[in-house]
């Protein structure tokens, strides 16, 4: 039997296991005496506590984060990195993708770049600007390309 193996069954069976069994158990695996709580809560943590062991827990970033949250120092709704700051959300496509569409019965083209977008030989910065380029007039530059469907979060 392999170590995921016996770790999932391990798990698998900790709901039919009595809660003295489970209070021992709690005590070998986080060196302390079980909290006054319920067998669903020991079955919860203890599921836990066997996989965190076996593989690891969190990651130092998730954990610092989760601190930040817990003490009230950050946004919960920010992404943010390893050092604390926040992230800058990118949903450009690969660079080197092409990206076509039709208006007017003419076909145009776009290379994603990088650092922007080439079209027509020229560089821009945003592909709202090409999508106003071809209309003439302002579009989204995700939505006119398909990349982003309308309604949909930025």
């Amino acid at each position: 039997m392999t170590t995921t193996e016996t770790v999932l069954k391990r798990v698998a069976n900790l709901p039919g296991t009595p809660i003295a069994e489970l209070r021992t158990m709690w005590k070998n695996l986080y060196n302390q005496d079980p909290p006054p709580h319920g067998k669903p809560f020991l079955v919860r943590r203890l599921a836990y506590r066997i996989q965190e062991l076996e593989w690891g827990g969190l990651s130092e970033i998730t954990e610092s984060r989760m601190n930040a949250l817990a003490r009230g120092d950050a946004d919960p709704k920010a992404k943010s990195t390893a050092n604390g700051k926040k992230r800058k959300k990118n949903n450009h496509p690969t660079p080197g993708t092409n990206l076509m569409r039709e208006w007017n019965g003419v076909e145009y083209v776009v290379t994603v770049q990088s650092d922007g977008f080439e079209f027509k030989g020229r560089k821009f910065k945003s592909l709202s600007a090409i999508a106003k380029e071809i209309t003439g007039t302002q579009w989204s530059g995700p939505l006119f390309f398909g990349i982003r469907k309308n309604g949909a979060s930025k």
